[in-house]
C-alpha cells in the first residue's frame, strides 16, 4: 500500500520468501515459513468502495482456478470469506485491505499458500499442497504458483468489473456443498446452521434449526463435524 500511495504504477504484485510480520484477518499472526506462497497484489480496480468485500471471493475464485492449473489431481474449496481447503484442512488464506483515494480505490489483496510446509501448533486441520503429493512428485514453487495465480487473477478482475454476478456463481461452485454444517462467530457468540449459499452481495447465508436464515457480512466461520 505504501509502495502505491507514493506512485507506483499499478498493478503489480510483492512477493516475499519468508514474512517476519504477517497477518490474517482481525490482526491475527500469520505463519510465513519459506517454501510457501506469500504474494500481494496491488491494484486500482475498476470499482466503488463499496464493492471492495467482493474481492476477496473473486480473489478466492482466482486461487481455487490457479491451483487446479499448477496440481490437477488436487480438489481444493472454498470457506467463506477467505478460506482456501483441501477436504476439511485449511491450506491457505486472502486477506484484503483497500483504501480510497482521490483518484479512485487502491487494494492489495494479499495471498498466503501452503506449497511445501505448514504452521505448527495451530488449533485446526492443516494441510499443504506437497501433503498431496505421493512419493517424489513435488508442490510448485511460490514463483511457479504465481504465475499461474497472477493470470488467473487478471481474468477474473476483469469479468468482476463487469459485475459480480459471475463471480458469486463461480464462488458457489467452488465451495463446500450446500447445507454442510458451519458454525459463525460474529462476535456475540457462535450460531450454528447449514451452508444456503451467498446473498447477491457475497454475504454468507445460513440456515438455522428453526428455518430462519441468516445473513452474515464478516465473522469467523469454522466446519461443524
Amino acid at each position: 500500500m505504501r509502495l502505491a500511495l507514493n506512485g507506483a504504477a499499478l498493478p503489480f504484485w510483492v512477493i516475499a520468501d519468508r514474512q517476519t510480520a504477517g497477518k490474517g484477518r482481525a490482526g491475527r499472526a500469520w505463519a510465513s515459513d519459506a517454501g510457501n506462497l506469500h504474494a500481494s497484489l496491488v491494484m486500482a480496480p475498476n470499482g466503488t468502495v463499496g464493492r471492495a468485500a467482493e474481492l476477496s471471493l473473486v480473489a478466492g475464485v482466482a486461487v481455487i482456478d490457479a491451483l487446479k492449473r499448477a496440481a490437477p489431481n488436487v480438489q481444493p474449496r472454498l470457506k467463506w470469506p477467505n478460506d482456501i481447503l483441501i477436504g476439511d484442512a485449511k491450506m491457505g488464506g486472502i486477506l484484503v485491505e483497500s483504501t480510497s483515494t482521490r483518484t479512485g480505490l487502491i487494494a492489495v489483496i494479499g495471498v498466503g499458500l501452503n506449497l511445501a510446509s505448514v504452521p505448527q501448533g495451530l488449533d485446526r486441520l492443516v494441510t499443504s499442497l506437497s501433503a498431496q503429493y505421493p512419493g517424489i512428485q513435488s508442490a510448485p514453487s511460490p514463483l511457479e504458483m504465481l504465475a499461474f495465480l497472477a493470470e488467473a487473477m487478471h481474468d477474473w478482475q476483469l469479468r468482476w468489473e463487469q459485475g459480480f454476478a459471475p463471480v458469486r456463481a463461480a464462488w458457489l461452485e467452488r465451495a463446500g456443498r450446500l447445507g454442510e454444517r458451519l458454525s459463525v462467530n460474529s462476535g456475540a457468540g457462535p450460531v450454528e446452521g447449514e451452508f444456503a449459499g451467498l446473498d447477491d452481495g457475497g454475504a454468507l447465508l445460513l440456515r438455522l434449526a428453526s428455518g430462519e436464515t441468516r445473513r452474515f457480512t464478516f465473522g469467523d466461520v469454522s466446519l461443524v463435524p
